[in-house]
This record gives C-alpha cells, sequence and structure tokens, in this order.
C-alpha cells in the first residue's frame, strides 16, 4: 500500500473506495473506528478493515464485526 502521507503510530486505519478513489480513514479509538467501519458497511460501501498501525506494520486486522 503506497501512501503519499505517514501514518500515525497506535492510530486505526480502514479504507472506503468512493468511485475511483480509495480514501484512507483513521481514528485514535478502537471502538470510534470500528463503529464508523460498520456505517460504511451498513450503507453499501466497499470498506477494507486495514487495523491499528504499530509504526512498521498493521495489526488487529482481522475484519471486525458489529459484535466486536
Amino acid at each position: 500500500m503506497a501512501k503519499k502521507f505517514p501514518l500515525g503510530k497506535d492510530k486505526y486505519y480502514f479504507t472506503v473506495q468512493s468511485g475511483f478513489q480509495t480514501i484512507t480513514i483513521h481514528r485514535k479509538e478502537k471502538a470510534d473506528a470500528i463503529h464508523r467501519f460498520l456505517s460504511y458497511q451498513k450503507n453499501g460501501k466497499q470498506v477494507e478493515w486495514l487495523g491499528r498501525w504499530n509504526g512498521k506494520k498493521f495489526e488487529d486486522s482481522a475484519n471486525p464485526t458489529a459484535a466486536s
């Protein structure tokens, strides 16, 4: 994944497809990130959960569910 901006350590990331663009969204809190991710998913958007960035790679990258 090539990004034109630095990723923030210990932030949660997911992407949303919007037409031909892929928008990367981040949140500090996991619960807020999951809530937003599921909201986009519920509205029929194509979303991909990336997980928590630890400074080198993504962790906690399993797709969240409503029960998470």
